[in-house]
């Protein structure tokens, strides 16, 4: 599956609010940037899609920041999609030709479960604090 550098970043500085996320300490731009190792000038435009669609809060400002814009096992990996890369949740089949309908029902069974997957995902889950893996020899 091919996801957009676009979404990868908005869901890592997601995960990285929600590990911090009391309702009320704001975090720095700067700091987002630095502990996802992302570009400042392109997160700040994500981050920007997300507080439009609610995700996310900002204070401007010397103490400014961003939060989440409500806790994070309310937010939903569907919702952070819709924010910054709809195209990802839209079935382009078209229905013509002898084949086109049957063709085009069959990748919008996939593309529904797709959605109920990632609104089965929230981001308390992502962003939760789980060891690294065990590897046996």
């Amino acid at each position: 599956m091919k996801i957009s550098q676009k979404l990868e970043y908005a869901c890592r500085a997601m995960a990285q609010l929600a590990k911090y996320h009391d309702g009320r300490t704001l975090t720095r731009l700067e700091d987002l940037a630095q502990r996802e190792a992302v570009s400042g000038n392109f997160l700040v435009q994500i981050l920007n899609d997300l507080r439009r669609a609610g995700l996310v809060e900002s204070r401007r400002g010397k103490a400014g920041g961003y939060l989440l814009g409500r806790p994070a096992n309310q937010i939903t990996l569907r919702q952070v999609v819709d924010a910054v890369d709809p195209a990802l949740l839209q079935c382009s089949v078209t229905p013509e030709g002898d084949s086109g309908q049957s063709v085009r029902r069959a990748w919008e069974q996939v593309s529904s479960g797709f959605q109920q997957s990632l609104d089965g995902i929230t981001l308390d889950s992502m962003a939760s604090k789980q060891s690294d893996p065990m590897f046996y020899i």
